[in-house]
């Protein structure tokens, strides 16, 4: 009868490497490390009042020719700092391309390819983008990849790629 329950053991494992990896298993895309915390129990940090982010690179409706697009990030009132730095007036860029739904605000941002994770304070990137228009924002996330209180948002702005 129990028969069907010996898999919980092995599970109970993944789930808990998972999340030490902060949603990735090791090695796998978008994987990044953050250090040891308990998501479950983090806040959203509160964001400086006047906290911005914004992008220095592309600009708004610029037509970009294919291959690697650089898009460098900027911000103001608030510091870089990498993901697991508890610092206070801090965060790290996360990149939304082309998000339909935002994610949940009081949870650990999902890394996927639509949301990129910059958690070693990058604060620019090179992407590779289908022809046709996208839509780009930065959200700014804490030690743990969840967004400020209010959230540190970018203008949304578009690009065409040839």
């Amino acid at each position: 009868m129990l028969k069907g329950l010996q898999f919980l053991p092995a599970l109970s494992l993944i789930f808990s490497f998972t999340a030490v990896a902060g949603g990735h298993l090791a090695g796998e895309a978008g994987a990044h490390d953050h250090g040891h915390h308990d998501h479950g129990s983090i806040q959203a940090a509160p964001a400086a009042a006047e906290a911005k982010v914004f992008f220095i690179q592309p600009a708004d409706g610029e037509l970009l020719d294919a291959g690697e697009i650089k898009v460098v990030f900027g911000i103001e009132g608030m510091q870089v700092a990498p993901a697991g730095t508890d610092t206070p007036n801090s965060g790290h860029h996360h990149l939304l391309i082309d998000v339909e739904e935002m994610p949940d605000m009081t949870m650990p941002l999902p890394a996927s390819e639509n949301i990129r994770h910059f958690g070693k304070g990058q604060t620019e990137t090179t992407l590779q983008l289908a022809p046709g228009t996208h839509r780009l924002q930065l959200l700014l996330g804490n030690y743990a990849h969840i967004p400020h209180n209010p959230p540190v948002l970018s203008q949304v702005i578009e690009v065409r790629v040839k």
